[in-house]
């Protein structure tokens, strides 16, 4: 049987526990960047379903360099953390420009590319969600 002393040190601990959350929760902020419902070209998201893999990845694209024809068979998030970068869906010529602080929902299984078209290099933090051991860029053979 547990003993008076064993029950008030174990709500001792929880009341003290308890505390520890609500305080540390007090010291966190969080700021939204971003909530959609659908990619850059207006298509619902669309996730894998199974042998689900997520990739995040950092990328460093120069001033002036454009990214070649591709397309994503999966979700595609990205937040611009420098930079200007310029995105195209090449079957409709439709572009929208990204800046820093922007969040991107990638097109799925649509042809684009991207350029810098700013004087700083862009950096994006890139995160993929995708099916079993592959990637989620497929380039476009002219």
């Amino acid at each position: 049987m547990i003993g008076f002393k064993t029950c008030l040190a174990s709500a001792a601990a929880a009341c003290l526990l308890a505390s520890s959350s609500v305080l540390a929760l007090e010291a966190v902020t969080v700021k939204p960047l971003a909530e959609k419902t659908e990619t850059a070209s207006g298509q619902p998201i669309g996730l894998p379903r199974k042998d689900v893999r997520v990739l995040v990845s950092t990328y460093d694209i120069a001033p002036g360099a454009r990214l070649p024809v591709h397309k994503h068979p999966f979700a595609r998030y990205a937040v611009v953390q420098g930079g200007t970068l310029e995105v195209t869906n090449t079957a409709t010529g439709a572009s929208t420009t990204y800046r820093t602080g922007d969040v991107v929902i990638e097109m799925i299984d649509q042809w684009h590319h991207a350029r810098n078209i700013g004087e700083d290099a862009v950096k994006l933090l890139v995160i993929d969600q995708i099916e079993g051991a592959g990637g989620n860029t497929v380039l476009h053979r002219d």
